[in-house]
This record gives C-alpha cells, structure tokens and sequence, in this order.
C-alpha cells in the first residue's frame, strides 16, 4: 500500500487482540494471549504498535521486547539487554519502513527507560530482508546460529546490538 501515514505509541491492553491478530496473519510463531499481557504489564515501553494517521485504532504492525538479565555477547559480564520477542508488519504495509521505524522508536524509548546496554533477537536464517534490516540500519551482529530454534526446524541467527553502535 502506497501513501499511507501512521503513528508509533505504547500500547494498550484493549489492543492485544488485534496485536494477536497481526501476529497471527504475519508470523508461523504465536503465543497465548497471557504472554501479551505479562510482557506490556512488565514492560509496557517496550510494547509499540503503528496505528494508521487516518483511521485511529486501525494497527498494522507491532514490536515487542522484554527486559532481561544475562550474559554479554560482547565481553564477559552480567548485563541489562532488550529481547526482541517479536516485530510484525502487516503484508500490506511492507516496504513503507514501518518495522524500521517500530525497531528505532522501541530502541529510543527502551534506552530512556531501562537503562539497558544490548539489544539481542533470534531470526530464521532464511528471512533476508529483516537480517539486512537488523544489520544495516541497526548494526546487529551476527553471533551464532542456533539449530532447530523454530517449530519447524528451521535455524535461527542470534543476533546482539550494542546500544553504542545506535
């Protein structure tokens, strides 16, 4: 779709269910309905949607992190690092940087307020527009493959940002 205008903001509880609906039609991966909420009731500035200019409470795609405590794949220590659970567009709004610009306003605002020093995602090894997204606009590295990560077995790229390269 070509011309459109959205907004990126938090989301809301009343929301998850279009959220689940993205997910559902975008993604083989989906989670129970519980998950949504633990993760925006934890880390509710790390749970963005995009919502059309034109037709508010319309989403079209949606990021979701959460907070953890872990190892660096950088140096060895302990760290704060952001978990991209998942980023969801729908098809017809590909290509109009929404993902991008989830990713960069999610990043902006988990930076502001959790104050963690990493960003870490797994991605299928065969979705080469979101690996060049992740490594071109963001700076992710590349730090292991792991095997048989996805339900249907396919490998994932583990992936890790310092948030000095953003």
């Amino acid at each position: 779709m070509k011309n459109f205008e959205y907004i990126i903001r938090q989301c809301n509880f009343d929301e998850l269910p279009k959220v689940i609906a993205i997910n559902e039609n975008t993604l083989p991966e989906n989670y129970p309905k519980f998950f949504y909420e633990e993760i925006l009731k934890e880390f509710p500035h790390s749970f963005l949607v995009a919502e059309l200019k034109d037709k508010p409470s319309t989403l079209i795609g949606y990021a979701m992190w959460r907070i953890e405590r872990g190892a660096s794949s950088f140096e060895l220590k302990l760290i704060k690092k952001a978990h991209l659970v998942s980023l969801a567009v729908l098809e017809q709004y590909r290509r109009g940087k929404v993902a991008t610009n989830l990713l960069k306003k999610s990043i902006e605002e988990i930076s502001k307020k959790y104050k963690v020093t990493e960003y870490v995602l797994e991605v299928r090894v065969s979705n080469i527009p979101a690996i060049n997204l992740y490594q071109n606009h963001f700076n992710f590295k590349k730090i292991r493959v792991i095997n048989n990560y996805y339900k249907d077995g396919e490998d994932a790229y583990y992936m890790a940002m310092e948030l000095i390269n953003f």
